[in-house]
């Protein structure tokens, strides 16, 4: 009896541990990390087992939603661009909601990732509809408009953003002279208030939500600013300039008042560091530099260091100083997610690389290339969940088998 009990405990240990989600975009947290655990440590040279691969999930650059044994994902149909439900096990679609609004766009596709909350996901198209759907059916509780409702205005390649929900709001960046952000109700989508001080234009990054100085805030990258917001009312907690060019499209990475922005075109990384006192809150630059000129494949903080990719390479920085610890040509640009003590690199075009997460040097364990690749670069995001790794490429999705 006593062992039985023992091994109960041990299974119980385990089990909740493989059992993660991944609601949103960059995951559970909106950094990037996955705390999945017992998954392979080497891949074979062919790459991990393939466990299915699905047709016909649309066109576009949009990473999935992983909740409850169902995938939620979007792309551009034939006539409209749509939200997908598939079924975990086999890939295989569940229901497809013609529900996000019209086709086309500058590099032609979705942009965003749906985030999914209870029986309900939101998700946004490029040219500013978001809905509300049931995940059940994928049927419509609510839309909006962030340009005709908000008086939104987005950058040259559209609405890219994926919407933060938090405490019963969906947040989202409109952009432009009535306010750049805005909190709606989750449940009716009505407005509950919009950053009237803080009118910014939209460019690409996501919001992030994070407790500072006894206050829950918001965080958005503009190609002017980086801001805190306050969760109740909007208003401006923090601001310090920073300017983007072309395109700023990287989620902020922010831990214990380090804040780090990086954009590509030449710009590179920032670092500030924000400190609060009595509910007022300063910020100091503590480092510009071009040693992390992220694109749009994302930068992953793990203890006081940053991954992403800069240029055609995977490089390593130190959050506090700015300072280079390691760069490396062969890995690629790409984009990331972190499993426990390992990165995955998806290659724009199309190697999949497994590297040690360690801050002195590169150590890559394991590479291979992703079979029938389409002719697109491969900008969607990896995902991890459940001890799956999640490949969307424009209108195919795979699904490879990490568990040991």
């Amino acid at each position: 009896m006593k062992r039985i009990v023992t091994t109960l405990a041990l299974l119980s240990f385990i089990l909740p541990a493989q059992a993660i989600d991944w609601p949103q975009w960059r995951g559970p947290n909106r950094d990037g990390v996955s705390p999945a655990q017992g998954l392979l440590e080497k891949w074979p040279e062919d790459g991990p087992k393939l466990a299915w691969k699905t047709r016909g999930v649309g066109t576009g650059f949009s990473s999935v939603a992983v909740v409850k044994g169902r995938i939620y994902t979007m792309g551009d149909g034939a006539e409209s661009s749509h939200v997908l439900c598939l079924n975990a096990k086999d890939g295989k679609i569940i229901w497809t909601s013609k529900a996000v609004g019209k086709t086309g766009g500058n590099y032609k596709g979705t942009r965003s990732t749906p985030t999914v909350v209870g029986d309900v996901l939101y998700a946004l198209g490029q040219f500013g509809d978001l809905v509300c759907l049931k995940t059940a059916d994928g049927s419509e509780v609510w839309r909006a408009s962030l340009t005709q409702d908000f008086g939104g205005r987005a950058g040259g390649w559209n609405y890219t953003e994926s919407v933060l929900v938090d405490d019963g709001k969906v947040m989202v960046t409109p952009g432009g002279r009535k306010g750049a952000v805005v909190a709606l109700n989750a449940k009716t989508g009505k407005l509950i208030w919009q950053s009237t001080d803080f009118t910014d234009g939209a460019q690409y990054s996501s919001l992030i939500a994070r407790d500072f100085g006894d206050i829950r805030q918001y965080i958005q990258l503009t190609g002017q600013n980086v801001v805190g917001l306050g969760a109740n009312t909007g208003e401006v907690l923090w601001k310090a300039p920073r300017a983007g060019r072309t395109a700023t499209i990287s989620t902020p990475v922010f831990h214990e008042g380090s804040l780090f922005v990086s954009s590509a075109y030449g710009v590179g990384c920032n670092g500030f560091e924000v400190k609060a006192a009595g509910g007022k809150f300063t910020t100091r630059q503590t480092y510009a530099n071009k040693s992390m000129a992220n694109h749009h494949g994302g930068v992953i903080r793990v203890g006081n260091f940053v991954y992403g990719s800069s240029g055609g390479t995977l490089a390593c920085l130190n959050l506090k100083t700015g300072e280079e610890m390691w760069r490396e040509r062969s890995a690629g640009k790409g984009a990331i997610v972190i499993v426990g003590k390992q990165i995955i690199l998806r290659a724009e075009s199309g190697p999949v690389s497994l590297v040690e997460v360690n801050p002195t040097k590169y150590n890559e364990i394991s590479r291979f290339n992703q079979p029938e690749r389409t002719r697109a670069r491969a900008w969607s995001h990896p995902v991890v969940s459940n001890g799956i790794l999640y490949l969307k490429d424009q209108d195919l999705l795979l699904a490879y088998d990490l568990r040991k």
